[in-house]
């Protein structure tokens, strides 16, 4: 196998591997996505990306969980791949993921840091259950409002609560905490198996619940909508939305910082099955 060049990104301390696949001659299988989001072995991220070519839209993202495997939409990899194909040269940023197409804007951009604002797919409603509420916002998310979030044990009770018998297909496990003008926020994600910095998908399903919930820390803006600050453990986050009747929504935005770590490339041996 060639040499590959491949560049790092975060979000929010929710953090990436990105290649540029337009061409279309990278595959790696399974174990080699996991080698090369191993925090010891390789060069470490909570899951991977490529940027390919589409004749329906400006590009697709593909994102891979650092387990290997293909995943589902992850908001913060998206941002960061809007921001990625600025570095490469795109000038829209209109694209096709996994739970179909999305756009975006660069409120901000340098080669090293962004500001992206990324249109996020409509909610249809959400699971009121007795101690959380479970929807989808790109990925299946579980929230539940906590008290003292800091030192909650969210390894412990997230990787319960991601095998839920009520989750046959698994679930990432959002712990929400309300504050003055703002919710605290951790994200137990599945793939990872572990706790993330900050989550995306999980960030916009915390604030749209809050709302149905009936939490206050938000702001109204003009035209009906709601935007909700959250504190992530890596960074801050915004996600913005109209809301409907039964727990529906739409013109959901997810906004906050896209961040280039670093480019490098890679020796073919990391990459032997």
């Amino acid at each position: 196998m060639k040499r590959l060049h491949v560049y790092k990104y975060q979000g929010a301390g929710n953090d990436f591997v990105i290649l540029d696949n337009r061409r279309g001659d990278v595959v790696l299988s399974p174990r080699q996505v996991n080698r090369l989001c191993d925090r010891r072995f390789g060069i470490g991220a909570d899951g991977l990306m490529t940027l390919c070519a589409s004749d329906r839209a400006d590009f697709e993202m593909h994102y891979y969980n650092a387990d290997g495997p293909e995943g589902t939409m992850c908001g913060n990899g998206g941002r960061c791949l809007v921001a990625f194909a600025a570095l490469m040269g795109l000038k829209r940023f209109e694209f096709l993921a996994c739970d179909g197409p999305h756009r975006a804007d660069l409120l901000e951009y340098s080669d090293s840091h962004s500001i992206v604002r990324l249109k996020m797919r409509d909610v249809d409603g959400m699971d009121k259950l007795p101690d959380g509420w479970l929807l989808e916002t790109g990925s299946t998310h579980f929230v539940q409002w906590v008290k003292g979030l800091e030192s909650f044990d969210v390894d412990t009770e997230g990787k319960r609560l991601r095998w839920d018998a009520r989750f046959p297909k698994g679930a990432n496990v959002n712990f929400v905490e309300p504050m003055a003008d703002h919710l605290a926020i951790r994200t137990y994600e599945r793939g990872v198996e572990a706790e993330t910095w900050a989550c995306g998908t999980g960030a916009t399903a915390a604030a749209i619940a809050s709302w149905f919930h009936g939490e206050t820390c938000c702001q109204r803006l003009d035209g009906g909508r709601i935007r909700f600050d959250l504190q992530a453990r890596g960074g801050r986050l915004a996600v913005d939305f109209i809301p409907q009747a039964d727990g529906a929504c739409h013109d959901v935005y997810l906004t906050g910082p896209a961040t280039k770590v670093f480019e490098t490339d890679i020796d073919p041996d990391l990459l032997t099955d």
